[in-house]
Parts: C-alpha cells; structure tokens; sequence
C-alpha cells in the first residue's frame, strides 16, 4: 500500500517520490472506515448537507420567476399589483432559501469537523500505542523527528479529508447533477453550452490531484528533515552554545526550511493552476451562453427570466467545482498523508509474544546464556558469539570489556529487547521467548548508563515502574541510590520538577534517581549497565553497598568500564569483540596478567585496592 519506505535516521530520501496509484482507495477507504465509526454523525452531516444543497437548488428557479415578474411590472400596468406580489413572495422565498441554506451549512460543517477530530483522536492513540509495541530494532533504524511528523502533520492531512471531501461529496454530486439536468431539460443547445467547461475542469482537477499527490509526499519528507533538524538543535542546545554552533544550525535549519518552502510554492503553484485552468473555461462557457441566450431572449424564443435561471444555475455550479479543487487537494494530501502513517501502523514488532506465550514463573530465577549469538543486522558483523554462562540468585555477575565488545548487548537481550540469532537464553530452563514480553519484563530490571528522566516530579520518576508504589518503597529505593538526602533538600521535596529530561540535576544525581527507579519494583533479575559511570568513587561505594542489601537474594549483572564497580562479584566476564576471553574473581584475572590485569592496571591500583580492602570481612 506504502508508496514511500519508511526513512531512516537521515531522515527523508532525497531521492524524487513514487507514487502508486492503486494506494489511493485503499487509503481513503481505511479514513472513510474509521469516520463510519461515528453513523449517526456522518448521517446528520449528509442529511444537513443535502438540505443544503437542495435549498441552493431553488435560488436559480426564484431568480428567473422574479425577472420575469419585474418585466411584467413594467409591460403590464395592469398587473403590476399581483406582479409586485409574486416579486415580494419571491423575495421572501430567496431568503428563506438562504437563510436555510447557512443554517444547514453550518450544522453539516460541525458534525464533518466533530467526525474528523474524533478520528485525528482514534489514529493518535492508535499511532501511539503502535510506537509503544515496535521493537528496539525499529527504533534504531528510524528517528524520532519523521515520526513526530507522521504522528503530527501526517495524521492532520489524513484527518482533514473526512471534513473537506467525504462530507461534501454527496451535496456536491447533488448540485452538479440536478443544475445539469434542470438546464438540459430546459434548453438542450444551452445546457450544452454551459456545461462545456466541465470537462476541460475536470481534466485539469484530476490531472492537479495526482501531481499533487506527489507534491504532498515530498512535503512531508521535507517537513519530517525539518522537525528533526529542530529536535536534534533543541537536544543539543547546550553543546551548540558551547562550541559557538548558532551560525552552522540556523544554516541547516535555513536550508531545510528553504526545501520545503519551495516544495510549497510548487504545490500552491500546482493548484492555482488547476483553478485557473477551471475559471477561464467556467467563465468562456458562461460568455457563449449569455451570447446566444441574449440572441434568444432578443428573438422572443426565451424569457428574460430562463436566460437568467440559465445563468444562476452555472453560477450555482462554479462554487461547486471551486469545492471539487480543494476536495482534490484534500484527497492528495490524504493519500499521501495517509499511506505514511498506515505505513508504521501496519508494522509487525520484530519482538513480540509467540502463539501460546505463557506469564514467566522463575521460583528459583535461574539465568542461562546457552551458546548465544547476535547480529544487529543479519548481513553485519557478529555482536555476540557463543557466550555461555550461568546466574543463581543471591550471585553477582560482572561484565567489563573494551567499548564495542557487546557488553549492553548483554544487557539488551536479557529483558528481550532484542532476539538472540543463536543460541538461547533462559529462566529456570525456559527460554525467554516462550513468555510474555510483559512478565519478562517485569521480571528483569534494568539500570541503563542513559538516565532519561521524565519532566515530571521526583517522585513520579522513581515510582515510574510502579506508579502505585508506597513513599516508605519510594523514598526507600532512593536511600538505597544515596539520592534521598538530595531530594529531601529541594524545595518541594519529592514533589519537586526536575525539568526536560531532568535538566535540574547533575549527570550524578541522574544516574542514581535511575538506580532508584530500577529498585523500586523489586525484579527478580537487576541488571546495572554502566550505571554509576557519573557518580564519584565515594558515592559509588556508598550505592553500591546499598544495592548489595537490595539485591542480596537476587541475580544481578553488573556492566561497567570502572573495574571498582564490580571487583566483588562472584564471577567477572571479560568480553572482546563478543567473546568471553577471560573468566574468574577479581583476584583470579589479576593474577593470571591477561586483558582484566592489565584494565587494572591502567585504572589506578591502589585506589582499586584500597576499596577492596574495605570491603573485606575483618
């Protein structure tokens, strides 16, 4: 159905659009089902629009009934009094008809524009809740600023057909179709005439609308470059003042913003013409017709009055085909529109449960890594290969190994962030993918050396995993973070903002607020990647001392660069290029002098040691 793939995080192709035009029906289909959600709505919109139409109907006829009576006034003395009553009653019913006509109007423009707004809603959350399920790997591949955009202004394209075509399609076949049989059946040679401009209209409508499709998607790609030149600038506004960026990001953000602005005059361009091309026939028609139907009224063969009726009835059709542009304006920008956002909504998580997925049940909480391998991609180079290790509860595992080992990767594929390529990972002899992704992750908890933060209270950030958490719980996983002190001295306590992507707080007191947020729901597995990797030596021994208590009968991983944060586990993993090259104690690697003893080594000995020492039983 898609006509433009998914980008990637360059953001949109630069590559002209394709367009595929059997997508068009099954898009507008998909809007026009989600708006037939709401019957009774769109059944008073196209009751009221009707009316409408109908009522516009009758102007034409009054018209022509009311020159006709004011040339009788003027022939005929003796009639003038009734003929000044048909003209007063004719009056009277044009304004009625009018009248009727903007209060139909109106109401069918409400009930259009409350059926839109409902299915702007339905998409938003279905568009959410569908980012919420796609896997990590979607993610990777694909930046957040073109789904902003898809979620944003394509979804608001997609909506705005329900308002400026659906519902005006029926009123509008209404007007075109009756004016044309009421001018056909009152003078063939004339209807011909002034309908003569309809097909020059509408090949050059239907000709606007499919280059304008192409205009549109082009737009959104530009739009989608543009939200993500902003997102990026905003992220990283504190690096771009610091390294005196302004000139450089106002330069892409000018260039961005000029490709689609002139992507936009193109589609204005694209438009206009189409209208003009419209106008021009609509208005050479209506000149022949007055011509010949002024030849008519001259010879005696029609009334002043038809002529008139004639004229009103092509006037009547003008706005109308006026309508028909925009109506073919909103189905490329639907189109276009919609086929983006379908697209992601239509995307199959690559992590999802398997048929028969059955809730995790780990009475004992056993992890195993059973020869696993792991490639990003399945063309790429090998992450992981043939990692085995076992993890009891109570035990604590390190993992260390130089940037680019597949440390996180670890970390990543224990909650199932991502599927192993070989191999398999267990809990008590089940294989992770043989349950829920939501009893999984509850199960395993994991600290990531990224500490995002909400902006939102304190409180509601640590408690984020379980927002019904009691404060003893909550303020009891920040004193095990050594975070609680810090957060009893702001103004608002635990009620406190911390700001976009907690801005208030130090990279230290970040990582420790997210150990917090990891403790509180109590996982059966804690996994800790790099988490301290901001905090002092001090306050590291301090939280990790915290965390030993809170997770003493727990299986733990930790990950980390700084050897200080895991020289106490049961058994340290020494990774590189994916493979374990060493294994043992802390006091078993340094002795054996390989890869661990010289980490060690670089990483200041006798603060190492000192630690070590305190730590031992005396």
């Amino acid at each position: 159905m898609s006509s433009t793939p998914v980008t990637g995080r360059g953001g949109a192709r630069d590559g002209a659009p394709t367009v595929d035009v059997s997508a068009m029906p099954q898009v507008l289909a998909r809007i026009a089902r989600l708006a037939l959600r709401y019957r009774g709505r769109l059944a008073l919109t196209s009751a009221a629009s009707l009316l409408a139409a109908a009522a516009s109907l009758t102007l034409p006829r009054l018209l022509g009934r009311s020159v006709d009576d004011a040339l009788r006034i003027a022939a005929q003395a003796g009639q003038a009094e009734a003929a000044r009553h048909a003209l007063l009653l004719s009056a009277v019913l044009i304004v009625a008809a009018t009248t009727t006509r903007g209060l139909l109007t109106a109401l069918s423009g409400y009930q259009a524009e409350y059926v839109s707004q409902r299915v702007a809603y339905d998409l938003r959350l279905a568009f959410f809740q569908q980012l919420q399920r796609l896997s990590f790997g979607f993610h990777d591949r694909i930046h957040s600023g073109d789904l902003i955009t898809r979620g944003m202004l394509d979804l608001e394209g997609a909506r705005v057909v329900i308002q400026a075509g659906m519902a005006q399609a029926l009123s509008l076949a209404l007007l075109i179709g009756f004016a044309a049989y009421m001018m056909i059946s009152a003078d063939p040679t004339l209807a011909l005439i002034g309908l003569a401009f309809v097909p020059v209209a509408g090949f050059a409508l239907a000709r606007m609308g499919f280059l304008l499709r192409i205009t549109w998607m082009r737009v959104q790609q530009l739009m989608s470059v543009l939200t993500l030149t902003m997102e990026e600038n905003l992220q990283g506004i504190r690096v771009v003042r610091a390294f005196a960026g302004r000139d450089l990001e106002m330069d892409k953000f000018d260039r961005a913003g000029g490709a689609a602005l002139a992507e936009a005059f193109k589609r204005i361009t694209l438009r206009f013409r189409g209208v003009s091309a419209m106008q021009v026939s609509f208005y050479a028609s209506l000149g022949v017709l007055l011509w010949v139907g002024g030849g008519k009224v001259a010879a005696g063969t029609m009334t002043a009055g038809r002529l008139t009726e004639f004229t009103a009835y092509m006037t009547l059709l003008q706005a109308p085909i006026r309508q028909v542009a925009m109506i073919f304006n909103a189905l490329a920008r639907a189109t276009s529109s919609g086929a983006r956002l379908f697209e992601v909504m239509d995307l199959e998580p690559e992590i999802a449960d398997r048929p028969g997925a059955r809730p995790l049940a780990a009475p004992r909480g056993v992890l195993r890594f059973e020869g696993v391998g792991f490639r990003y991609d399945p063309a790429g180079r090998e992450i992981l290969s043939g990692l085995d290790f076992e993890l009891r509860p109570g035990r604590t595992l390190g993992i260390v190994g130089p940037p680019g080992s597949g440390k996180s990767t670890v970390a990543n594929l224990v909650p199932r962030f991502y599927d192993v390529t070989s191999g398999r990972i267990t809990i008590d002899a089940t294989d992770i993918r043989d349950v829920t992704l939501e009893s999984l992750r509850a199960y395993v908890g994991l600290v990531q050396q990224e500490a995002f933060l909400f902006d939102a209270s304190v409180g509601h950030n640590v408690a984020y995993a379980d927002p019904w958490a009691e404060d003893e719980r909550i303020v009891g996983a920040a004193r095990t973070a050594q975070i609680h002190e810090h957060i009893a001295a702001l103004p608002e306590a635990y009620e406190t903002r911390v700001g976009e992507r907690g801005v208030a707080l130090s990279g230290g007191q970040r990582q420790r607020m997210s150990i917090a947020r990891g403790v509180v729901p109590g996982p059966g597995i804690m996994i800790f990647d790099d988490s301290t990797a901001a905090i002092d030596a001090v306050t590291e021994r301090k939280v990790r001392e915290g965390l030993a208590r809170a997770t003493e009968t727990k299986a733990t991983i930790i990950i980390a660069h700084r050897l200080s944060s895991l020289m106490h586990a049961d058994e340290i993993l020494v990774l590189d290029e994916g493979r374990i090259v060493e294994r043992g104690t802390h006091p078993e690697l340094v002795a054996r002098g390989g890869v661990y003893a010289d980490l060690y080594e670089l990483q200041t000995r006798s603060d190492a040691e000192a630690v070590l020492d305190e730590e031992a039983p005396a």
